[in-house]
């Protein structure tokens, strides 16, 4: 059992508060960019020689260019809220960890060189001087944050620690000490289109496999297009559902939607990734960059309207920024979302009827849910407030018997982070994000104990990615979490189906 696991499983309850630890996780890092990931993202390819000059005037830009930066710094009153909020500091117990003293790392600096006090006064307010020391230890603790913004939630004074980490990383970035995993991921999209580096020629091969495995399945010639000009969608969906499980069968999940709902759709080459890692590095440059490919892409193809597949930060940039980074997207047909959720069209669809389930084929599960926190606490679904926890768990009800939530203080609004969000779903990780998962996990096993619920749905990519990683730790199989549109896959009824056919006798015959 990994270090820190087996410690959290025997505590009582997900939120309990550890012992400190301080310094536990001082250190703790994932691998740096190579000189040509920081060029692909724009950044120099190494700690420049007036590095502390160059993160100053960032921070100052910073200041200027987003008000909420600077309020964030100057608000804190260190009233303790937010202390015992964080998974990471409730998985290591390391006091750095606590969002107000994450904070502090970068604050402490601002306040030497920003402010009247700490310019003249350092020692009296807690200022302290930019050193190469605390640049690693900026890039040590500001990728121990997931970004999840959990915290924010219970702040009465509505500080997001997310900005505060976007904030760290991109001046990081701008004095060439970036991060391997996502500035890489992010020189993919930019060659490429997607973050695995899937060429046009293999991901349409990839598509061809899955359409003869769905004929065999259903006997129907459901389809999974690509570059098709004309078509009503644009699906724009992470990479992970091309080629992983249990992602693969979430794609699966939305062609037979499609299919059943008669709708003409098409996946981009050019555009075939929905995942958007400019996000977690706080560039905004590259956020829009990304943005713009899914633009152009669906400019090219003449669609109607954009659908996003199951992914969390991906709907966050797409439902907060899209429009913002990309837009006007006057040209998509105004009656429908711009843009919309795989999961609103998917429930628009039941609720007018056209999709038939059987339940039953999902009864060899008991389920829960994982509320993945860029959708919940960044973004909407549907014409009303908290239709990004209604919905999922509404199309989730409509195609199993057997569903059941974990504590209410770990879901919804308060939902607690997989561990392996923003930038950190990285294997030289593993510790910590193991760590970072346990009070999930351990919600996980107290709705385990008493509802016997041997699954748990997720709509985001990297949370089942994380999931798929970290629940073998916990006791459960690899294969314990599943995407909502497999759940959905499993139980549609295909008009002239092979299943639909076998239902319709079954009719029939009473």
């Amino acid at each position: 059992m990994p270090d820190g696991a087996e410690e959290f499983r025997k505590m009582q309850h997900a939120l309990d508060v550890p012992c400190l630890k301080p310094g536990a996780m001082e250190g703790v890092q994932p691998f740096k960019a190579k000189p040509e990931h920081q060029e692909k993202v724009g950044m120099p390819g190494e700690l420049i020689p007036d590095w502390k000059e160059k993160a100053l005037e960032k921070m100052a830009e910073l200041g200027e260019k987003n008000r909420a930066f600077k309020v964030y710094l100057d608000t804190c009153v260190k009233c303790g809220a937010c202390t015992d909020k964080c998974h990471y500091f409730l998985g290591t117990g390391d006091p750095k960890n606590m969002p107000v003293a994450r904070q502090d790392l970068l604050r402490s600096v601002y306040r030497r060189y920003f402010t009247f006090a700490g310019k003249y006064f350092p020692w009296l307010v807690g200022a302290r001087d930019l050193t190469e020391d605390v640049l690693e230890e900026w890039y040590s603790y500001y990728h121990q944050c997931s970004e999840c913004r959990r915290c924010s939630v219970f702040c009465p004074y509505g500080i997001d620690t997310a900005e505060i980490t976007m904030a760290a990383r991109e001046i990081l970035d701008t004095v060439g000490v970036g991060q391997k995993y996502s500035n890489e991921i992010i020189g993919k999209v930019k060659e490429v289109g997607n973050n695995l580096g899937l060429n046009p020629k293999a991901l349409r091969a990839t598509l061809e496999d899955l359409e003869e495995d769905l004929e065999e399945d259903t006997g129907l010639a459901v389809r999974l297009p690509l570059d098709e000009k004309g078509a009503d969608i644009l699906l724009i969906t992470p990479s992970a559902d091309f080629f992983a499980e249990p992602h693969i069968d979430g794609l699966l999940g939305y062609a037979k939607v499609f299919h059943e709902a008669g709708v003409s759709w098409t996946i981009s080459s050019y555009a075939s990734e929905a995942a958007n890692f400019g996000l977690f590095i706080g560039s905004y440059e590259n956020m829009r960059e990304i943005s713009l490919r899914i633009r152009k892409a669906a400019e090219d193809l003449g669609v109607k309207r954009i659908v996003f597949g199951e992914c969390g930060h991906a709907w966050r940039v797409a439902y907060s920024f899209l429009d913002t980074l990309a837009g006007p997207f006057d040209f998509l047909d105004q009656k429908y979302p711009i843009p919309q959720h795989i999961l609103e069209f998917t429930w628009d669809e039941i609720q007018k009827g056209t999709l038939k389930f059987d339940k039953s084929k999902n009864d060899d599960i008991r389920l829960t849910y994982h509320d993945s926190c860029n959708v919940a606490r960044a973004s909407r679904m549907g014409d009303m407030p908290g239709g990004q926890f209604e919905i999922p768990r509404n199309v989730i009800k409509a195609v199993c018997n057997n569903y059941f939530d974990m504590d209410p203080d770990t879901i919804k609004e308060s939902t607690l982070c997989c561990g392996g969000g923003g930038g950190l779903l990285t294997d030289d990780l593993m510790d910590l994000r193991i760590k970072g998962s346990s009070p999930r996990m351990t919600a996980l096993q107290d709705v385990t104990e008493e509802h016997g619920v041997t699954h748990m749905a997720a709509i985001c990519a990297i949370c089942k990615t994380q999931f798929s990683k970290v629940m073998p730790k916990f006791g459960y199989e690899m294969d314990s979490v599943v995407s909502v549109h497999q759940l959905v896959s499993n139980a549609i009824i295909l008009t002239g189906s092979n299943d639909g056919e076998s239902a319709e006798e079954e009719t029939s015959d009473e």
